[in-house]
C-alpha cells in the first residue's frame, strides 16, 4: 500500500483539536488546584487531601497526553517531508509511530477522565459530610 501527502495531513485537524481539549483540561485542573489550595491550608480534611493527590496525578497525565500529541503531530510532519523527498518507507514509519502516539495519548486521556470522576466523588463525599454536620448543629441549636 502506498501513502500520499494527504494521508498524514488527515491527522492535523484531529491532533489540533485534541491539543486544544487537553489544554482546556489542564487549565480547568489548575483552577481547581488554586481553589483547593486555600481550603487545604484551612483544614486537614482527608477528602481534600485525596483530591489534591488525584489532581497531582491528573496534571502529570495531562502533560503526558499533551507530549504524546505534540510528538504525534511532529511525526506527521516528518512523514509529509519524507513523502516530499520520495522516502515512502520512512514516511510510513513516521506515520505509524504518529498513530501509535495518538492512541497512547487517547488512552491516557481516558484514564485522566476516569480520575476526574474520582475527584468529584471526593468532593461530593465532603459536601455530604458537611451537610450532615450542619443538620446536627441545627438540631442541637433547637434543643
Amino acid at each position: 500500500m502506498t501513502i500520499d501527502i494527504t494521508t498524514p495531513a488527515l491527522l492535523f485537524p484531529a491532533i489540533s483539536l485534541l491539543l486544544l481539549a487537553y489544554t482546556n483540561r489542564f487549565l480547568a485542573v489548575a483552577q481547581v488546584i488554586r481553589a483547593l489550595a486555600g481550603r487545604l491550608a484551612e483544614s486537614e480534611d482527608l477528602d481534600v487531601r485525596r483530591q489534591v493527590n488525584n489532581l497531582r496525578l491528573r496534571i502529570r497525565l495531562i502533560k503526558w497526553m499533551q507530549g504524546a500529541g505534540i510528538i504525534s503531530i511532529l511525526l506527521c510532519m516528518v512523514s509529509m517531508v519524507c513523502l516530499f523527498v520520495d522516502q515512502e518507507y520512512w514516511a510510513r514509519f513516521a506515520f505509524v509511530i504518529s498513530l501509535a502516539l495518538m492512541i497512547f495519548s487517547l488512552l491516557i486521556s481516558f484514564w485522566e477522565t476516569l480520575l476526574s470522576g474520582e475527584a468529584l466523588k471526593y468532593e461530593l463525599h465532603r459536601c455530604e459530610r458537611l451537610q450532615r454536620l450542619h443538620r446536627l448543629q441545627r438540631k442541637s441549636d433547637k434543643s
